[in-house]
């Protein structure tokens, strides 16, 4: 907005910024912020809160809004700054939609599932009555900036649960990031994602499987970006994974849970025929590979039942339920009996 821009820079009005920043990446990167604010000469408020699943609630996001009116933000001109993993860009972006019906707000996320997931789309939220984002709303953020630089401070397991949403694109809509994340995943896991000149003998893996997840992320979310249309791929994993999820925080992160809906769902697709053995063991082994759990003990077959019962409630009444019919294809499915998930469970539990 040109008026906006002169606004900025003719100088008349100091820039001012709210940020909310993770306590954790606060840590490590807030002198670096408040540098950067400083030298830019910005006025501003650098929130650092406890941003987990267990504190993902109303409270949290009320605890934000009393501190932007306490330092009172301009709601056209001067967009809330969200640093964090998932959870905090939810929690942001949810009190950035209620503060005065709707302030822009600025995603930066710092974690590898943060950076190919909750940085795109539309949606916030939060958890309540112990049911994942039960509350939230769709509001876009003003702007998302991705930096890589940031996953490298992250600990290998939150590589592998960024990995578990990568992963679930690959399998729903590309064969060729399915690849790379069987040829490289290790060589991902090992470097935190960051490019560097002597990597030649991988490419430069890290760019190739970040770009391809967002650009195929985007595909599906932005001719869908308030899920009119419930036919979702980008579903796949989250069928049971809210319900496990929370049933056994915190002990499994949210990519993981993910992961171990997939393979279940993988275990299906295989017990209807839409792929081969050869393709259950590629998509199992690649799993394994990237350091993500293919089962779980509170997995059990009645939390897979009320999970799915669940899911009915909220998709018209249809399972919806996406599946690989090959390496990176995959359709919605609303036929499959519940003979043919027990016999899948079984024989997913036995492996």
């Amino acid at each position: 907005d040109p008026q906006q821009l002169e606004l900025a820079t003719s100088g008349k009005r100091k820039l001012r910024r709210f940020i909310v920043i993770d306590e954790v990446v606060d840590k490590l990167y807030g002198s670096k912020v408040r540098e950067y604010f400083e030298e830019n000469n910005v006025q501003h408020k650098i929130l650092a809160l406890p941003t987990t699943e267990e504190t993902k609630s109303m409270d949290l996001v009320l605890n934000i809004l009393q501190e932007v009116q306490n330092f009172s933000i301009d709601r056209r001109t001067e967009p809330i700054i969200a640093i964090g993993g998932g959870v905090c860009l939810d929690i942001v972006g949810l009190a950035a939609s209620l503060y005065r019906r709707r302030t822009p707000y600025i995603r930066v996320p710092t974690t590898l599932l943060s950076y190919v997931d909750a940085s795109v789309g539309a949606k916030n939220g939060v958890n309540f009555l112990q049911c994942k984002n039960k509350l939230g709303g769709y509001t876009p953020p003003v702007a998302s900036f991705l930096d890589r630089s940031f996953i490298q401070s992250i600990p290998r397991r939150h590589i592998s649960n960024g990995l578990g949403e990568i992963l679930k694109m690959a399998l729903m809509k590309h064969k060729g990031l399915f690849d790379l994340l069987k040829t490289h995943g290790k060589y991902l896991l090992d470097t935190k994602f960051q490019s560097y000149s002597g990597s030649a003998d991988h490419g430069d893996a890290a760019l190739q499987t970040t770009r391809i997840a967002i650009e195929t992320m985007l595909e599906e979310l932005a001719p869908n970006l308030w899920e009119d249309d419930l036919d979702r791929l980008v579903d796949f994993g989250h069928l049971i994974s809210p319900e496990l999820e929370m049933r056994v925080l915190p002990s499994l992160m949210h990519g993981e849970a993910v992961n171990i809906d997939m393979a279940f769902m993988t275990y299906v697709a295989y017990m209807r025929g839409l792929i081969t053995a050869e393709e259950k063991e590629q998509i199992i082994q690649c799993m394994r590979g990237l350091e993500l759990p293919v089962w779980h003990s509170g997995c059990s077959w009645p939390l897979i039942k009320r999970a799915l019962m669940e899911r009915l409630k909220h998709s018209g009444g249809q399972p919806r339920m996406p599946l690989p019919t090959g390496l990176g294809v995959a359709e919605i499915f609303n036929d499959t009996s519940e003979e043919t998930l027990e016999r899948a469970y079984k024989l997913w539990v036995r492996d």
